[in-house]
């Protein structure tokens, strides 16, 4: 039953174009890749991307000269390039983006049968083209899902936390929900939005008609109160599943959520670079380990900076102590010495006067003989 309902779903999911809207061919001069019958246009380039699957899809790049985000478009069931190519060019210069639009596998002229695992890797491949051959960066891309395509959309998105933005146009609960009214996911689903689009960390859109009869309002309505950071969302009063880009409000509405999480992402940037300038113009990463091992030794800065600036250490103290020992055993070695040099010298004289006065008696001795 589950397999049957799967296979159901995926074919309800993947119809594309049959023919393909679209040729590809390569310019004999320049030897450029061009989607015929689309005249070349100096903004655009066609690409061929490989992707992990080993399917190669193709894929459009519209550069905007003014671009601060780039938007990364998975388009609807039953569309190709070539139905979206003018759409493409519009919004580009409507909300002044860069803009990759790709096909799935089995869409197009891109190889492979379409599938859900297909289109994971799809626009993964999409997604590593913008930052290898284009340098953008997570914070600068804005993922757009419409339809099917809010399934690969809400699968990356997952996997970005430094996204900047996320679009839902008409998105799906998930392909189950479509067809069923159930209240679980079960295994053999596909594009568990639902269980997806809580994992999502940056602002979410959500659009959606209300008269829409392929997927019910009530779709997106349940997207949106399960988005971790809520944008204003746009319900479409009449808007069916196909032609909402039809509305004025639309484009307005798109253009101003846009110019939103770009002021707020520049809002940031500059906090950042203020607390930088701050900091004397270094910023570092918090190590929060050398940190830790770092702290004792501010406290121990601390006692010294605490400490009495003047006075001996108590080193220095125990040294002064013994030099001081020492001085005194110098100066009573040198006043015993002094005091025996002064005895001696003392006997010495006593001596000498004995021994005179002994010579003296002894000469008069003789004397005093001699006159008798």
């Amino acid at each position: 039953m589950g397999g049957v309902t799967s296979s159901i779903a995926a074919k309800l999911a993947f119809c594309p174009p049959s023919p393909s809207s679209y040729r590809l061919v390569s310019d004999e001069v320049t030897g450029l890749l061009l989607m015929n019958p689309f005249p070349h246009r100096e903004n655009v380039e066609i690409l061929k991307l490989p992707t992990r699957k080993g399917t190669e899809i193709v894929a459009m790049y519209v550069r905007h000269p003014m671009a601060n985000s780039t938007l990364l478009y998975s388009h609807g069931n039953a569309a190709d390039l070539g139905q979206m190519y003018e759409l493409f060019i519009e919004l580009s210069i409507h909300l002044k983006v860069n803009l990759m639009g790709y096909d799935y596998s089995g869409y197009g002229q891109s190889t492979g049968k379409p599938s859900e695992n297909h289109t994971y890797a799809d626009i993964e491949a999409a997604y590593k083209c913008l930052e290898e051959s284009y340098g953008a960066k997570q914070e600068d891309v804005i993922l757009y899902g419409q339809s099917v395509g809010s399934g690969p959309t809400l699968d990356l998105a997952a996997r970005l936390p430094q996204l900047r933005a996320v679009v839902l146009h008409s998105p799906i609960l998930s392909g189950l929900r479509v067809m069923y009214p159930v209240k679980k996911t079960y295994w053999f689903d596909i594009y568990k939005n639902i269980d997806k689009i809580t994992l999502v960390n940056c602002p979410v859109l959500v659009i959606h008609g209300t008269s829409d009869e392929v997927v019910d309002c009530s779709h997106g309505k349940q997207l949106w109160e399960l988005s971790k950071e809520k944008y204003e969302p746009l319900w479409l009063e009449g808007g069916s599943h196909c032609d909402l880009e039809h509305y004025p409000e639309y484009i307005k509405h798109l253009k101003k959520f846009i110019t939103t999480v770009e002021r707020s992402l520049s809002s940031r940037a500059r906090a950042s670079t203020s607390q930088s300038e701050n900091q004397g113009g270094h910023v570092e990463m918090p190590r929060q380990s050398v940190d830790r091992r770092e702290k004792p030794r501010e406290s121990v800065d601390r006692r010294e900076k605490e400490k009495p600036p003047k006075g001996p250490s108590k080193k220095s103290k125990l040294r002064l102590t013994f030099e001081q020992h020492l001085d005194r055993s110098r100066r009573s070695v040198d006043i015993h010495d002094k005091a025996r040099k002064s005895v001696d010298q003392h006997h010495q004289i006593e001596r000498g006067r004995k021994s005179v006065d002994r010579l003296d008696r002894v000469r008069s001795e003789q004397t005093r003989k001699s006159y008798i």
